[in-house]
């Protein structure tokens, strides 16, 4: 499984000018990929991890943080995540120039996975807003930092 983490100040998904999720103020926007091996347990461990992960500031926070740390996660912060399901992350474009999608999982193993990424940060705590599996999706949000950072989890992985 493979997910793009951004902190971001803002975001929202639409599908056919409808918006189907969104946040104001600082939050995680997550692309989140599967591949053919992915398990349930690489969905709930990479949640997990994404929602640990201390990359945000002070500033961040709703109200004024008494911590002296420079770095905090979204979980500390209560901070809202907009997931994506994504499947071009497993795009190889190794060979000419036109990516090959063989890698991702088809869409009856992928789109259990993703809904398991997203149980397992709402049983995490999280405000987890979502786009629509399998449709034509625009996203916008505002990247803070920039910061953006890719995981990667599989069952070889703990």
């Amino acid at each position: 499984m493979r997910a793009v983490v951004q902190r971001a100040l803002d975001a929202s998904v639409s599908v056919d000018g409808e918006v189907l999720g969104s946040f104001t103020g600082p939050g995680l926007v997550v692309l989140v990929g599967v591949t053919h091996t992915d398990t349930r347990e690489d969905a709930q461990r990479i949640a997990r991890k994404l929602f640990d992960l201390r990359i945000f500031e002070p500033h961040h926070a709703a109200e004024p943080v008494t911590d002296e740390r420079r770095e905090f996660s979204a979980a500390e912060l209560g901070l809202p995540v907009l997931v994506i399901s994504q499947f071009t992350l497993y795009g190889d474009t190794r060979k000419g120039r036109r990516p090959t999608w063989t890698g991702a999982a088809p869409g009856p193993i992928a789109e259990p996975l993703v809904e398991e990424v997203v149980t397992a940060l709402r049983e995490c705590g999280a405000a987890v807003s979502t786009g629509k599996f399998g449709a034509d999706m625009q996203v916008n949000f505002t990247n803070d930092g920039p910061m953006t950072l890719i995981l990667e989890q599989s069952a070889t992985q703990s």
